[in-house]
C-alpha cells in the first residue's frame, strides 16, 4: 500500500495536528518517499517515535531527482512493500510531485490510503468566510510579473462571473511581490483573505477587500501563506 502521510505546517505541532494512526503507520513503515531526504529524516525524526532513521529508506522526487529512485520505489510497491508518501508540508500529492507515484498506484491497482492532516488550502478556506461550495486551488500563479497580473485579472473574471473562490499560493519569498500584483491588478471591492503561518502560534487569517489591503499592507516575506479571491458582489 502506499500510504499519504501529512507533514506539518508549522514547527512543533505534532501534537496539534497529527493523529495516533499517522504516527503508528510512520513506525510500520521503513520506505518514504520524500522531496528532500534531509528534510524528511528530520520530521521524522521530531515525532520520536523510536526508530532509528539510518534504518530507514528514503527516495527522492524532487525536481533534480531521477526516475531511477521512482523506479525503485514502484517495484517495492508491486512486491508488497508498503510505502509513505511525505510532502515538505502539509499534505502529500497536491501542489506535489508524489501525485505522480499516486497516479502510478491507481492503474496498477495498488491501494493509495490517504491519511488525516492539516491542509493548508482547507484551513485557509474554511477561515476565509468566503464561498466554500464553489472554489478552485489554481497552484502557483507564473513568475513573470506581466504574465502574472494577466493570470489575477483572469482569476479575478472567474470569481465574478463564477461565484467561485479562487485559491492559490506562492513560494514564501515571492509573496511581496505577489501581493503587490493583486494590489495593482484588482478591482478595489475584490475580496482578497490572507492565511499566514497556519497552525502556527502567531498564524493569522484575514479576509478585506483590496482597498483595504492597499492602505494596510502587510510584509509577507518569508511566511508561508495561501491566498483566496472572491467578489464581494
Amino acid at each position: 500500500m502506499l500510504f499519504l502521510i501529512p507533514n506539518l505546517l508549522a514547527p512543533n505541532t505534532q501534537r496539534q495536528v497529527l493523529t495516533e494512526y499517522v504516527l503508528e503507520t510512520i513506525k510500520s513503515i521503513s520506505h518514504f518517499v520524500v522531496e528532500d531526504v534531509r528534510n524528511a529524516r528530520r520530521y521524522i525524526s521530531s515525532l520520536r517515535l523510536g526508530l532509528k532513521i539510518e534504518d530507514l529508506h528514503f527516495y527522492e522526487i524532487g525536481k533534480h531527482s531521477s526516475f531511477e529512485n521512482l523506479e525503485k520505489v514502484l517495484k517495492l510497491l508491486e512486491k508488497g512493500e508498503n510505502v509513505g508518501l511525505i510532502s515538505e508540508a502539509g499534505c502529500p500529492a497536491v501542489a506535489d510531485p508524489g501525485a505522480m507515484v499516486v497516479a502510478w498506484c491507481q492503474q496498477k491497482d495498488i491501494r493509495v490510503v490517504p491519511m488525516v492532516g492539516a491542509s493548508s488550502i482547507l484551513l485557509a478556506l474554511i477561515a476565509s468566510g468566503l464561498n466554500g461550495q464553489n472554489f478552485a486551488f489554481q497552484g502557483y500563479l507564473p513568475i513573470d510579473k506581466k504574465e502574472r497580473e494577466e493570470k489575477i485579472k483572469y482569476l479575478e473574471k472567474l470569481a465574478t462571473e463564477k461565484k467561485q473562490t479562487q485559491i492559490f499560493i506562492e513560494t514564501p519569498f515571492r509573496n511581496d511581490s505577489l501581493l503587490e500584483s493583486l494590489l495593482q491588478t484588482c478591482q478595489s471591492h475584490t475580496l482578497l483573505c490572507i492565511a499566514a503561518n497556519i497552525t502556527a502560534p502567531d498564524e493569522w487569517i484575514k479576509t478585506k477587500s483590496i482597498d483595504y489591503w492597499r492602505k494596510n499592507k502587510p510584509t509577507l516575506q518569508k511566511i508561508p501563506c495561501v491566498f483566496l479571491l472572491a467578489s464581494n458582489t
